[in-house]
């Protein structure tokens, strides 16, 4: 199950990115990341009454755990213009690769208090197949 909604979670990005640069089209990167935003507070909002859930736990919280927000923000503002610059198969496939040496480095170090997954070499062959595929997806 965990396999199907990742890849479900990725199918779901490559169709946001292409929504939101669309817009950012029509409105500026700046206008689009707001109603982009508004939207999706509007939805979780919408969420939470229809599940009747709560908001819990938000005392004594790290500051810093907040950032995520932050980084939603420039996600966002990033794939815009990079979807603007380069269309959505090459943003996308770009992010995977800067995704994918920044989950290496969080894992292979126990960076933020995860458990550590050691960098093997099978990882370096998967990190190739991806810089190959942006390789090839610039020739065009």
């Amino acid at each position: 199950m965990n396999y199907l909604l990742s890849l479900l979670t990725g199918a779901l990005v490559a169709l946001m990115v292409y929504l939101n640069g669309t817009l950012s089209n029509y409105t500026g990167n700046y206008s689009a990341s707001v109603l982009i935003h508004f939207v999706g507070l509007i939805g979780i909002i919408f969420i939470l009454v229809v599940t009747k859930s709560k908001l819990k736990g938000l005392k004594g919280i790290p500051l810093y755990l907040y950032t995520g927000g932050v980084i939603g923000v420039l996600t966002v503002l990033c794939n815009n213009v990079g979807y603007t610059n380069l269309g959505a198969s090459l943003t996308i496939a770009l992010s995977l690769l800067g995704q994918s040496v920044t989950s290496i480095i969080v894992d292979h170090y126990g960076l933020f208090g995860v458990p550590v997954v050691r960098f093997n070499h099978k990882k370096t062959i998967g990190l190739l197949i991806i810089a190959m595929g942006v390789f090839f997806m610039t020739l065009s």
